[in-house]
């Protein structure tokens, strides 16, 4: 289990929110609220680490001095990941 740090903007109004792990290069996607960006980006993280582990990879290490001064809110989002033996699916 690796914790992140998620950043959120509010766009009112176009009714979205931005979300992206601050921490996690290319995991960004957006919600119409603040709940739906953080499903969202649950699930783009997960995916992008998958990809990445898939490939051979190495996950970048969470940042714990991690910030942006211009998100509305920044909080830790957890990846956590099920790995299955091979030919097991």
């Amino acid at each position: 289990m690796l914790t992140y740090h998620a950043a959120f903007y509010e766009h009112p109004e176009e009714a979205t929110v931005l979300a992206k792990v601050l921490d996690f290069p290319g995991v960004v996607t957006e919600g119409r609220d603040l709940s739906e960006g953080r499903q969202e980006l649950r699930g783009a993280l997960r995916d992008m680490a998958e990809t990445i582990l898939l490939a051979g990879e190495t996950l970048p290490s969470p940042n714990p001095g991690v910030d942006d001064s211009e998100a509305d809110l920044v909080d830790p989002i957890v990846l956590s990941l099920v790995v299955e033996p091979a030919g097991v699916s």
